[in-house]
C-alpha cells in the first residue's frame, strides 16, 4: 500500500504539468468530458463537490449547470488550484470556490453535498476505502458519485503504445512498484465494486466510454506533453544516456505513426461510474 506523501508528491509534480499544458490537457480527453457531464447531471439547486478537480474546467462547467447552488473544486496541487482560481475569476462564476486538500482525509462538513463528481481524479487513493467512505460521509443521504476513470491498462493504447517504444521492442516493461500512484487502479469493475461497497456506496453502475485521446496538433506538440507525463518520466530516468537516446527517437516515430493530419491520437477506454451514498434520492 502506498503513503498518502506518495499520492501528494506525484499529484504535485502532474499538477505542475497540467498547468504547463493545460488547454491541451482538457482538449485530450474532450469527448470523454461531454459523455461525463451529461452523465453527472448537475442540476441547478445542487451543491456539488469536484474531487482532482485540477486547473478547474469540470468545477466550472459544474458551477454553469448549478446556477442556484454551488461547486467546490478539491486538488492537491497548489499550482492547478490557482490557475482554476484566476480562470474562474475570468468567466465570472461566483458560485465556485477551490480547497488544497487530501480528500482521503480532509473533514467536509457531513452530509452537505448533493453530488460528488470526479474527473480522473479518483484512481489514486493511497487507501481507497477510507477514501471513498470520507467522500461519502460528505454526501448527503441518497447523494451521488460520478466519476470517470480508465479501464485496464491493456485497453488503452495510450499507455501500452508509448511504454513500448520507450521500453523497445525486446524489452519487458516493468509494472509500477507497489508505492506508485495506479490511473488503472479503478479499471477493473468487480473490484472498483468491491472499493465501493465497502466504504458504504449502493448501485455502482459502469457505462463504458470507448474515444481517442488527443495529445496534440502535431507530433512535436504531443511529444512535449507526453515528456512530462508520470509514467514515460519514470521509464526514461531509469535508462542510461545512450538508450534513453535511443527510446526517445522511437516515441518520437510513434507519435509520429499516430498523427492523422487534423491531430495526434490514441486509443482509450475509461468508464463512467456512478453510484449512491444510502437514504432516499
Amino acid at each position: 500500500m502506498s503513503c498518502p506523501s506518495d499520492s501528494v508528491n506525484a499529484a504535485q509534480a502532474a499538477g505542475e504539468h497540467r498547468v504547463m499544458h493545460a488547454a491541451l490537457l482538457d482538449d485530450e480527453i474532450r469527448p470523454h468530458n461531454e459523455r461525463f457531464r451529461a452523465a453527472a447531471r448537475v442540476g441547478p439547486g445542487d451543491r456539488v463537490l469536484d474531487i482532482g478537480c485540477g486547473t478547474g474546467q469540470s468545477t466550472r462547467e459544474a458551477a454553469r449547470a448549478a446556477v442556484d447552488g454551488s461547486v467546490l473544486g478539491v486538488d492537491l496541487s497548489a499550482p492547478a488550484i490557482e490557475l482554476a482560481r484566476q480562470l474562474t475569476v475570468r468567466e465570472r462564476l461566483s458560485n465556485v470556490s477551490y480547497l488544497r486538500a487530501d480528500v482521503q482525509v480532509h473533514p467536509f462538513p457531513a452530509g452537505y453535498f448533493d453530488v460528488c463528481i470526479s474527473r480522473f481524479g479518483t484512481m489514486f487513493f493511497a487507501d481507497p476505502v477510507a477514501a471513498f467512505a470520507n467522500i461519502g460521509a460528505a454526501l448527503r443521504p441518497g447523494g451521488r458519485l460520478v466519476m470517470l476513470v480508465w479501464q485496464a491498462r491493456e485497453r488503452n493504447e495510450w499507455s501500452t503504445a508509448i511504454r513500448r517504444a520507450i521500453a523497445g521492442p525486446d524489452v519487458s516493461v516493468p509494472d509500477q512498484g507497489a508505492h506508485s500512484p495506479d490511473p488503472f487502479a479503478l479499471g477493473d469493475p468487480e473490484s472498483a465494486r468491491g472499493v465501493l461497497a465497502a466504504s458504504g456506496f449502493t448501485g455502482a453502475g459502469f457505462a463504458e466510454v470507448d474515444e481517442p485521446v488527443y495529445y496534440g496538433p502535431d507530433p512535436d506538440v504531443a511529444y512535449d506533453l507526453v515528456l512530462g507525463l508520470r509514467d514515460p518520466k519514470e521509464l526514461l530516468a531509469g535508462l542510461d544516456a545512450v538508450a534513453a537516446g535511443q527510446a526517445q527517437r522511437r516515441l518520437r516515430a510513434v507519435l509520429a505513426e499516430h498523427d492523422t493530419g487534423s491531430g495526434v491520437y490514441f486509443g482509450s477506454r475509461a468508464w463512467i461510474v456512478a453510484a449512491r451514498r444510502p437514504g432516499p434520492p
